[in-house]
């Protein structure tokens, strides 16, 4: 056994030695084959260093301008967010209303407006990208703008950064300026919270009422100057106090002329005196009593300067009615006044900005191409393709002629050879014929 397991043991060591050996022999043949085409290697080396520099200073120059704006109060209104998802924007923001409601971040809803098709497509009117980035198609313009932008936003913080890259530094400064001009103009324009659409109604009633209030108080008026009736409570008050005072008035006087009847007789001077004034008064406060007729004062005659006691009660009736819309309308135009100035103060509250950190950044320097890393990579790949390919080509001509695998490919490839020249020969015949 001892003996059996010495020899597996030198077996093992003996392929060890083999394996080193052809692996030794595999690298060592292809390093000297590279050195001795080291000129060659050194050459395409050269040739890939200025073909790639070439191609890297062929590549325009892009710029990139960075912003970062405060996310909105979580207390702007739910009715504001179902108008922005749902109303106002047409497409793919339209998706956006089922959710809305339950959504917690609303930061999420300015990124979802700042990449949304209204807002990239003011700035493709605005600075004409369809002809700057050479597209055809209005929508190929817009995946190209929305390729060249950048909105990301901060899970922990909520701020919002936009980034916009451009070939020109003015342009890309200019064109994140306006994503914020643009937010701020659309969060504006379809702002249909309850405070706008309270104010629009309370302005709406405030006309109705007020024109409703005018015409009352043309009918109190009116009707106040043809029957006499300025204020029916107070003129009932002083005219039973005048009629009391003239009743006593009047007992007073019977009383004296009773008196002198019995002193002077008929026919005196004082007697007569007296019957006047008691007359006069009887007249007087049978005027101020009314005639018993219910006539109204307007009919009674055009000399009469207020209405008697008769009267005020069939009076009283329309004119307090008269009088109770005229308050009524008051009473709605002053608190329809005082909701309408808070529901403007509400409204402009209600309406959210954009609130800018950082202002767009003017780009100091270029964000693309990296041309030193593109000319290094470049010459590298293109030193390793050469040294590979030599090596291929090199074990290529030491595989034998008559050697299968080689035959084949040699097959193959006079096969391609000939079916190219086929296809070239029956172009050329045909590009012939219909020039002819």
């Amino acid at each position: 056994m001892t003996a059996s397991n010495d020899r597996a043991l030198k077996a093992q060591e003996g392929s060890l030695e083999v394996s080193i050996t052809v692996s030794g022999a595999r690298w060592v043949p292809n390093t000297s084959l590279l050195w001795d085409r080291r000129r060659t290697l050194f050459r395409i080396a050269i040739a890939s260093l200025l073909l790639s520099g070439a191609i890297a200073f062929l590549i325009p120059k892009q710029y990139e301008s960075t912003t970062r704006i405060m996310p909105p109060e979580q207390g702007m209104g739910s009715a504001m967010l179902a108008a922005l998802a749902g109303k106002a924007m047409p497409g793919a923001l339209g998706a956006l209303a089922g959710s809305m409601f339950g959504m917690k971040d609303t930061g999420a809803l300015y990124v979802q407006l700042l990449q949304s098709g209204t807002i990239q497509g003011q700035l493709v009117d605005r600075f004409d990208l369809q002809r700057i980035y050479r597209k055809r198609y209005r929508q190929d313009t817009v995946k190209k703008l929305a390729h060249r932008t950048e909105v990301t936003q901060d899970r922990k913080s909520g701020i919002i950064t936009i980034v916009v890259t451009d070939t020109s530094r003015e342009r890309a400064r200019d064109m994140t300026q306006a994503y914020i001009e643009a937010l701020d103009d659309l969060l504006i324009r379809v702002n249909t919270s309850t405070a706008r659409r309270e104010r629009e109604f309370i302005e709406q009633r405030l006309v109705t009422v007020q024109s409703d209030l005018e015409k009352a108080q043309l009918a109190l008026s009116d009707y106040a100057s043809k029957n006499t009736t300025l204020d029916i409570k107070e003129q009932t008050k002083a005219m039973v106090d005048a009629g009391a005072k003239l009743q006593a008035e009047l007992i007073v006087a019977r009383s004296e002329s009773d008196s002198m009847g019995q002193i002077y007789g008929e026919g005196n001077v004082r007697m007569r005196a007296a019957n006047a004034r008691v007359g006069e008064l009887e007249r007087e406060l049978k005027k101020m009593s009314g005639s018993g007729g219910g006539v109204p004062a307007e009919t009674s005659g055009p000399d009469r300067l207020y209405p008697s006691l008769r009267e005020l009660p069939i009076l009283a009736v329309h004119w307090a009615d008269l009088y109770r819309q005229v308050k009524v309308k008051e009473t709605v135009y002053d608190l329809l006044t005082e909701q309408y100035e808070l529901a403007r103060i509400e409204e402009v509250k209600s309406i959210p900005s954009v609130r800018v950190i950082d202002p767009p950044s003017w780009p100091e320097k270029k964000s693309f191409p990296p041309r030193l890393l593109i000319m290094l990579v470049f010459t590298l790949l293109s030193v390793f393709g050469s040294a590979m390919l030599q090596v291929v080509a090199e074990r290529w001509n030491r595989v034998s002629p008559h050697d299968a695998r080689k035959q084949l490919a040699n097959h193959i490839w006079l096969a391609i050879k000939n079916d190219v020249k086929h296809i070239r020969r029956h172009t050329y015949g045909w590009s012939l014929s219909s020039g002819n």
